[in-house]
C-alpha cells in the first residue's frame, strides 16, 4: 500500500469507529450492532481498512494488546467485596459450567454443521466460550437489571474472556503441534496451570509497580493514566513474549488488585482511560470484521444460526441453571441470567488471530472458524440486545427507577422533609453524623442508611448500589459543597445540595458549581428559620396551582421519579403528578 492509502485506510477506520458508537448511541443499542456490520460493509466495498494490509502480521500483537488495556479497566470495575456468599459460587459454577458445556456442545456439532474436522471445530469450541463486559455492560446499563444479576454477569464475562483465551491457545497449541486435541491429558492441564500461573506473576508484578508510581511517585491524573497504560502494555507484552496469551490474566490481576487494595484510591470514572477503551473496542471491531468477506459467510450462514439456536436455546439456560440452583436467586433472576450470554471483542480477537494461524498452516476447515464467529457475535448481540429489555420486564428483574433517595442530614426540618417524600411514595433512605439526629431519624419511622455509608460514598473507588439521586441538606455548607463534587461520579444519578447563605464566608461553599436545590430564595438558613417558625412540607396532587405564599419544592412524577426545583429550572407539574410544597409560616408561632 502507498502512503496515501495507508493514511487513508487509518483515518477511515478511527471515523467509522467513532461514527459508529456516536449512532449507536442515539440510538440507545449496544455499539457492535452497529460496529459489526459497518466494518463488514467497508471491508467488503474498499481494501484500505483491511489490517492485514495496513499493519500486516503485526496486527494480532497489537490485538493482544489492546484486549489486555481492555481487560484492565474492566477490571478496575470489579469490588471482591460484593462477590461474597452466593454471588461467589454462581460466578464460578457459570465459568466452569459454561466452558466445559459450551466447549464439548459446539466440538460435537460443528463438524456435522460445517464439514470440519474434529480438532477445527475444538478449536471453534474454544473460541465461542468467552463472553466480555464490552457487550454485557452496555445492555446491562439499558436493561438496568437487578444489582445482584448485574454484578453476576459482569463478574461472569470479565472473567470469562482471560480464562476463555488462554485455552484457547493451548488448543491452538495442540492442533497446530499434534493435528489432535489432547486438552484434557495431564500434560495440558499442566500447561494450562504454568501460563495462570505465569499471568498472575505478571499481575503482581504489575500491581507493585502500579502501587510504586500511583502512590509513591503520587503522580496527578494524567501522568497517573499514562503510567497506568504503559505498565499494563509493558507487563502484558512481557507476559506473552514468555508465553502466548497470559498478558491477559496479567492486565486483569493488575486492574483487581488497583479497585480494591485498600490505598490505590482509584476513581470510579476514568474519563480519560473509558475514552480510550471505547476507542480501541470500535477499532478493534471495525478491523476485524472488515476482514470477514461475503463470499465466506454464505456457505456457514444457516448452520451458523442452528448454531446460535443451541448455544441461546440449550447451553446457556442448562448451564444457568444448574449454577444457580439451590441459591438465593428467584426464579425471575435465575432465567435472565440464562437469556444472556452474548459474545464479544475477545471472541473476536482470538478468531482473527487463531484462524489465520491455522489456515497459514494449511488446517482444512480453519477458514471457516472466522465468518462463524463473525456471525455468532452478531446473532447472539443483536438477539440479546432487542430482547434483554422486554424479558427483564416479563420475569420482574428491572430496577426500579428514580424511586431511591439518599436524604443527608438530620435536623428536624429535613426528617420533616423525608417523611413528606416518603408520603409522595418515594423510597427515602436518610443518613445524619449525629447519634441524636440519627435517633430522629429512626423515631420518624425512616430508613436510616449505616453510619460508614457516607464515608464509602465519598471514597471515590467506590459506588452506591440502589440511590438514583442524593440530596445533602445537613447544616455545614461546605461540607455539602465537598461531598457534592466527590459523589458525584459515585452515584447513578445527580447529586443537589441546599445553598449557603447569600453572604457566606464560609471556604468552599460560595465558591463551588453544581446545582441548588430550591432556588436563590430558599437557602438552608431561611429553610430552618421557616419551619421553626411552623412553616412545614405539603402533599398534594399536582391538579391545581400552590395555594398564595406556597413554595414548590419537588414534583413527583406519576412513575416515581423525583423531579425537583433548583436555581437552573423549575419543572412544570403535569396531570398524575405529586407536588411538594413549602408552607408559609403562620403569622403567631405556634407554641
Amino acid at each position: 500500500m502507498t502512503d496515501d492509502e495507508i493514511l487513508l485506510g487509518l483515518a477511515l477506520t478511527v471515523v467509522l469507529a467513532t461514527g459508529s458508537q456516536i449512532l449507536a448511541h442515539k440510538l440507545r443499542v449496544p455499539a457492535l450492532i452497529i460496529l459489526l456490520p459497518v466494518g463488514f460493509a467497508a471491508g467488503a466495498m474498499t481494501d484500505v481498512i483491511h489490517p492485514d494490509e495496513l499493519l500486516g502480521p503485526d496486527f494480532s500483537a497489537l490485538v493482544s494488546l489492546s484486549v489486555a488495556v481492555i481487560l484492565y479497566d474492566a477490571g478496575l470495575g470489579l469490588d471482591l467485596r460484593k462477590l461474597a456468599g452466593h454471588t461467589r459460587g454462581i460466578v464460578g459454577r457459570l465459568l466452569v459450567y459454561g466452558l466445559v458445556l459450551t466447549f464439548l456442545v459446539v466440538g460435537t456439532v460443528a463438524p456435522a454443521m460445517f464439514a470440519m474436522p474434529l480438532r477445527v471445530a475444538a478449536m471453534l469450541g474454544m473460541i465461542l466460550v468467552v463472553s466480555g463486559p464490552t457487550v454485557v455492560g452496555p445492555i446491562l446499563d439499558f436493561v438496568r437489571p437487578s444489582d445482584k444479576v448485574r454484578r453476576i454477569l459482569i463478574w461472569e464475562g470479565t472473567l470469562t474472556d482471560p480464562i476463555g483465551a488462554i485455552l484457547g491457545a493451548l488448543t491452538f497449541h495442540a492442533v497446530v503441534s499434534s493435528h489432535q486435541i489432547d486438552i484434557g491429558r495431564g500434560y495440558q492441564l499442566g500447561q494450562f496451570a504454568l501460563s495462570l500461573a505465569f499471568g498472575l506473576a505478571g499481575g503482581v508484578v504489575g500491581t507493585a509497580l502500579l502501587w510504586f508510581t500511583l502512590r509513591t511517585l503520587r503522580l496527578g491524573d494524567t501522568l497517573g493514566t499514562l503510567a497506568q497504560l504503559a505498565i499494563v502494555i509493558g507487563v502484558s507484552a512481557g507476559c506473552d513474549i514468555v508465553r502466548d496469551d497470559t498478558g491477559l490474566i496479567a492486565a486483569i490481576v493488575a486492574g483487581l488488585a488497583v479497585s480494591n487494595i485498600r490505598g490505590f484510591d482509584m476513581p470510579s470514572r476514568r474519563p480519560f482511560l473509558e475514552t480510550l477503551v471505547q476507542l480501541i473496542i470500535g477499532l478493534l471491531f471495525i478491523s476485524i470484521s472488515s476482514t470477514v468477506t461475503p463470499a465466506s459467510l454464505v456457505p456457514v450462514l444457516l448452520p451458523a444460526l442452528g448454531l446460535i439456536a443451541i448455544l441461546v436455546l440449550v447451553v446457556r439456560p442448562l448451564v444457568a441453571f444448574a449454577a444457580s440452583a439451590r441459591t438465593d436467586l428467584s426464579r425471575g433472576e435465575r432465567a435472565f441470567v440464562g437469556w444472556m450470554d452474548p459474545r464479544g471483542i475477545v471472541a473476536a480477537a482470538t478468531a482473527s488471530a487463531f484462524s489465520a494461524g491455522l489456515v497459514e498452516r494449511g488446517v482444512p476447515g480453519a477458514a471457516k472458524i472466522l465468518p462463524v464467529t463473525f456471525l455468532v457475535i452478531v446473532g447472539t448481540v443483536l438477539l440479546y440486545a432487542l430482547t434483554a429489555a422486554p424479558m427483564a420486564r416479563r420475569l420482574g428483574v428491572v430496577k426500579e427507577e428514580g424511586r431511591r433517595v439518599l436524604l443527608v442530614g438530620g435536623k428536624p426540618w429535613v426528617v420533616d422533609l423525608g417523611r413528606a417524600l416518603r408520603t409522595a411514595g418515594l423510597d427515602v433512605l436518610m443518613w445524619a453524623g449525629r447519634e441524636e439526629e440519627r435517633e430522629e431519624i429512626r423515631r420518624a419511622g425512616l430508613d436510616l442508611a449505616q453510619g460508614d455509608l457516607l464515608a464509602t460514598a465519598i471514597n471515590p473507588g467506590a459506588r452506591l448500589e440502589g440511590v438514583t439521586a442524593v440530596y445533602l441538606a445537613t447544616d455545614d455548607d461546605d461540607f455539602n459543597a465537598l461531598a457534592s463534587i466527590v459523589m458525584e461520579d459515585n452515584v447513578e444519578g445527580p447529586v443537589y445540595r441546599v445553598g449557603p447563605p447569600h453572604d457566606s464566608h464560609g471556604v468552599v461553599a460560595p465558591y463551588t458549581g453544581g446545582d441548588i436545590l430550591f432556588g436563590r430564595s430558599l437557602v438552608r438558613h431561611v429553610l430552618a428559620e421557616r419551619y421553626g417558625r411552623g412553616a412545614r412540607f405539603v402533599v398534594r396532587p399536582a391538579t391545581a396551582p400552590p395555594p398564595p405564599e406556597y413554595d414548590t419544592l419537588f414534583v413527583v412524577r406519576a412513575d416515581r421519579r423525583l423531579d425537583p426545583v433548583t436555581e437552573r429550572r423549575e419543572p412544570a407539574a403535569e396531570a398524575g403528578d405529586t407536588v411538594v410544597l413549602l408552607g408559609p409560616a403562620p403569622a403567631t408561632a405556634p407554641r
